[in-house]
């Protein structure tokens, strides 16, 4: 699948549900205070503080397509497929369990992000 498969209008709502996905899921965390993570957005930008200091960045890459995490552990690069899903541009690795693996690294504790229903 390359970016041109689908329209800009098509990404941008798909990156931002994204964006919104993890947004409502931290949100519910907090309510139930199962963890204290600040999240700051500006436009396709997101980034999420963790308690210990270390942060999560997710980025939205309109150009490419893309969505781009940032952690601890490196930099991931995920583009969007025909079902739905964002899939690490090297491994093929789904977007949102990496997320999950690398914020239950960071955070020390289980944590587990899912994609827009």
């Amino acid at each position: 699948m390359t970016a041109s498969s689908f329209s800009d209008a098509e990404y941008l709502q798909r990156a931002h549900a994204a964006l919104a996905a993890i947004e409502l899921q931290i949100d519910r965390w907090l309510d139930e205070d199962v963890i204290d993570i600040d999240s700051h957005r500006t436009g396709g930008l997101l980034e999420l503080a963790l308690p210990d200091g270390s942060k999560l960045i997710i980025n939205a890459q309109p150009p490419l397509h893309e969505l781009w995490l940032a952690a601890k552990a490196g930099g991931y690069h995920f583009r969007l497929q025909p079902d739905g899903r964002w899939l690490d541009t090297r491994d093929g690795a789904d977007f949102f369990q990496r997320l999950s693996d690398q914020a239950t690294a960071q955070a020390g504790k289980p944590l587990a992000f899912a994609a827009p229903a």
